[in-house]
C-alpha cells in the first residue's frame, strides 16, 4: 500500500467511525423527540457513512498499477467515485425536501425542544473538525474523491447549523421551524452535490491542470538553458496524477544521447516543481532555425 493510500484510507476510516456515532445519535435522537430536520441530518450522516465506503472502494481501485487495456492506469475510477458521491448527494436532498413539504402541507406542528440544539452542535462540532482534516488530506493526495468527501463532511455540518437554527425557532413558539429546517438542509446538499459532480465531469472531459501547475511547467521550460524554444505544452488530469505532455527544440548537432539527458532532466524536475504524482513525456524536435544559421 503506497502512503498516498495510507492517508486516504485513514482519514476515511476517521470518517467512518464518526458517521456511524453521528447517524446513530441523529436518529435515534429524531425518533425519540419527533424531529424530522433531525432525522432527515441522521439520513445525511448514513449517506456520508455510504460515501465513506464508495471513496475507500474507488481509491482501492485507481491505485491499481497500468495494464494492456489501461496503460494510463486506473485513475479515473475516482474520478467516478467522487461522482457517485454527488449523485448520491442529489438522491438524499430531493427525498429530504419532498419528506419535509409534505409535512408542512399537512399542517403538522413540531417542537422538538432542547435535545436538538444538543445533538446539532455536536454534530458541528465534529464536522467541521474532520472537513479540515480531510480537505488538508485531499490537497496533499491530490485526490478528487477525498476533496468530495471533505465537502460532505462540511455540507453534514451545515446540515446540522440549519437543524440547530430550526431549533431554536422552535422553541420560540414557530410550529413548522423543524420541517423549514429540514427543507434548507436539503437545498445545502444539492448546492453541494452540483459543485462535485460539475467538477467530476470537467475531470472526465479531459479538462486540463489547474493554472498555478500549468504556470510551474511553463517556468521550468523556459528556465532551461539547453532548449531553444518550446510549444504544445498538455496537461490533463487522471484521477490523482497529471498526465503532461510538450515540445521542445534542441540543437539539431547534439546526440541522440545528449537529447534525451535533456528530455529526462526537464521531465525530473516538472516532477519535482509539482506536489503531485505527474507522468511526464517530453517530446525532442530539432531546431530548424539553428541549422540554417549554421550553414550560412
Amino acid at each position: 500500500m503506497t502512503e498516498r493510500e495510507k492517508r486516504i484510507r485513514s482519514v476515511t476510516l476517521w470518517g467512518i467511525f464518526l458517521n456511524i456515532f453521528l447517524m446513530v445519535l441523529k436518529l435515534f435522537s429524531g425518533v425519540l423527540i419527533k424531529s424530522s430536520a433531525l432525522i432527515a441530518d441522521g439520513v445525511h450522516s448514513f449517506s456520508d457513512l455510504a460515501t465513506d465506503f464508495v471513496v475507500l472502494v474507488g481509491t482501492r481501485l485507481s491505485s491499481r498499477p497500468a495494464d494492456k487495456t489501461h496503460p494510463y492506469g486506473h485513475g479515473k475510477l475516482e474520478t467516478i467515485s467522487s461522482m457517485l458521491i454527488g449523485m448520491v448527494l442529489l438522491a438524499v436532498s430531493f427525498g429530504i425536501i419532498w419528506s419535509a413539504s409534505v409535512s408542512i402541507y399537512r399542517h403538522e406542528h413540531r417542537f422538538p425542544g432542547y435535545m436538538v440544539l444538543v445533538v446539532a452542535a455536536v454534530s458541528v462540532v465534529s464536522k467541521e473538525i474532520l472537513f479540515h482534516i480531510t480537505r488538508k488530506v485531499s490537497r496533499i493526495t491530490h485526490s478528487s474523491a477525498v476533496y468530495a468527501n471533505a465537502w460532505h463532511h462540511r455540507s453534514d455540518s451545515f446540515s446540522s447549523v440549519a437543524v440547530l437554527i430550526g431549533g431554536i425557532a422552535s422553541l420560540l413558539g414557530w410550529g413548522h421551524a423543524d420541517q423549514a429546517a429540514a427543507i434548507v438542509v436539503g437545498f445545502m446538499i444539492i448546492a453541494v452535490a452540483g459543485k462535485i459532480f460539475f467538477e467530476g465531469l470537467l475531470e472526465l472531459s479531459e479538462h486540463s491542470a489547474d493554472n498555478e501547475s500549468i504556470r510551474e511547467i511553463e517556468k521550468v521550460l523556459s528556465n532551461e538553458m539547453n532548449i531553444a524554444d518550446w510549444h504544445a505544452l498538455r496537461t490533463r488530469k487522471l484521477g490523482g496524477e497529471l498526465i503532461v505532455d510538450c515540445h521542445v527544440l534542441v540543437d539539431p548537432a547534439l546526440t541522440v544521447k545528449e537529447s534525451h539527458e535533456i528530455s529526462m532532466k526537464l521531465e525530473q524536475e516538472i516532477q519535482e516543481k509539482l506536489s503531485r504524482p505527474v507522468n511526464v513525456l517530453v517530446h525532442i524536435e530539432p531546431d530548424m532555425e539553428e541549422r540554417r544559421k549554421r550553414k550560412e
